[in-house]
C-alpha cells in the first residue's frame, strides 16, 4: 500500500467510524494531510469540544490525548501510538508536587500544559507557552512555583519581575539540545534571517533570538513576516511544514538535533491501523478528570 492509498483509506475509515483526527504540528506531513485539525496541543483540545464526532484520535503524545479527554469527558479518546510519551511531562509526578506543596504552602503552583493529568490535578493553574506570561501576571498570589519546565519558567520570570517565581529544574530534552553557539553559527551563515525560538530553549539561547514564542506563534511570525529567510528554533518538523506552506521563502534549522523522538514515533501506518483494527481508548476516572480540569478552567478564567 502506498502512502497515498493509505491516506485515502484513512479518509474513508474516519467517516465510516465517526472519528475526528487531531494532529499536532510536530507530526509528519503525511499525517497532517489527513487530519481534521492541526495545531498546538491545547488548541486541538479546545477544537475537539465542538466537533460532532464522538471518537477523537490524537496524533501526538499522551498528555495531549489526556487534555482532550479533560475537556471532552463524554467522548472516546484514542492515542495513535501508545509509546508516544513526553519526557518533560514525566519529570513532575503527583507525589513530588505534593511534597513541594507541603514545603511551600504560600505558593500558587502553576503547571505547564505539558504535564500529566495526575500532576495537573494537584496544581492550581495551568498555562500554555503562549499564555503563560499573561496568566501568571493575572494570578493574585505574588508567590509562584512554576513547573516542570524551568526554561519556560525563566522566560515568564523575566517578563513578570513583580512576582516571586520559583522554578522546578525540569526541561524539554528536545529544546535543551539547542546551544548558543548554534545560534551564532546560524546567524553567521544566514545574515539577516531572524532567529525564531521556542521559550523551552535555554535562557542563553532565548537571549540571542529575534522572536520568542509558541509553536503557533513561530509559524505565524514566519508565514506573515516580510523577510525571505528564517532560522527556526523549535522541533525541526515545523521548518519542514513552513517550507511546504511558503515555497517562496527559505527556512533553516537552528539545530539539526532539535528532534522530538516521541512525536516522530507516530506514523501514518499507526493511524491506519487504529482506524482499521481499533484499539483501547484512553481511560481516566471521573475523579481524576474533575481534579485535573480545574487548573485548566482556572487558566481560561484568568486568560479572559
Amino acid at each position: 500500500m502506498t502512502i497515498r492509498e493509505m491516506q485515502d483509506e484513512i479518509l474513508r475509515l474516519k467517516k465510516e467510524k465517526d472519528v475526528c483526527i487531531l494532529a499536532h504540528t510536530y507530526q509528519t506531513n503525511d499525517i497532517l494531510e489527513i487530519a481534521d485539525f492541526t495545531g498546538d496541543s491545547f488548541g486541538l483540545s479546545v477544537k475537539a469540544q465542538s466537533v460532532p464526532q464522538q471518537n477523537i484520535l490524537m496524533c501526538g503524545v499522551r498528555f495531549m490525548a489526556e487534555t482532550v479527554k479533560l475537556l471532552s469527558p463524554q467522548k472516546h479518546v484514542y492515542l495513535s501510538n501508545d509509546a508516544a510519551g513526553c519526557p518533560l511531562a514525566d519529570q513532575a509526578d503527583r507525589d513530588l508536587v505534593l511534597q513541594l506543596r507541603e514545603q511551600m504552602p504560600d505558593y500558587c503552583f502553576v503547571v505547564y500544559i505539558n504535564s500529566t493529568a495526575e500532576t495537573k490535578a494537584v496544581c492550581d493553574v495551568c498555562v500554555t507557552s503562549s499564555s503563560a506570561v499573561k496568566i501568571v501576571k493575572n494570578i493574585g498570589n505574588p508567590n509562584i512555583f512554576f513547573l516542570p519546565d524551568c526554561n519556560l519558567g525563566d522566560f515568564v520570570k523575566q517578563q513578570v519581575p513583580e512576582k516571586n517565581i520559583e522554578l522546578m529544574r525540569g526541561g524539554c530534552p528536545t529544546h535543551l539540545r539547542v546551544t548558543p553557539d548554534e545560534v551564532r553559527a546560524a546567524k553567521a551563515a544566514h545574515p539577516g534571517a531572524p532567529v525564531l525560538v521556542h521559550p523551552e530553549c535555554r535562557p542563553e539561547v532565548v537571549a540571542l533570538a529575534d522572536y520568542v514564542g509558541s509553536t503557533t506563534g513561530i509559524i505565524a511570525r514566519a508565514e506573515k513576516g516580510e523577510e525571505k529567510e528564517y532560522i527556526i528554533g523549535t522541533e525541526n518538523s515545523v521548518r519542514a511544514h513552513l517550507q511546504m506552506n511558503c515555497p517562496g521563502k527559505r527556512f533553516y534549522p537552528l539545530s539539526k538535533d532539535c528532534v522530538c523522538h516521541n512525536m516522530q514515533i507516530t506514523t501514518i501506518a499507526d493511524v491506519y491501523n487504529m482506524l482499521r483494527y481499533g484499539k483501547e481508548e484512553l481511560a481516566m476516572s471521573d475523579e481524576l478528570i474533575a481534579a485535573a480540569v480545574r487548573p485548566v478552567n482556572e487558566m481560561l478564567r484568568l486568560g479572559e
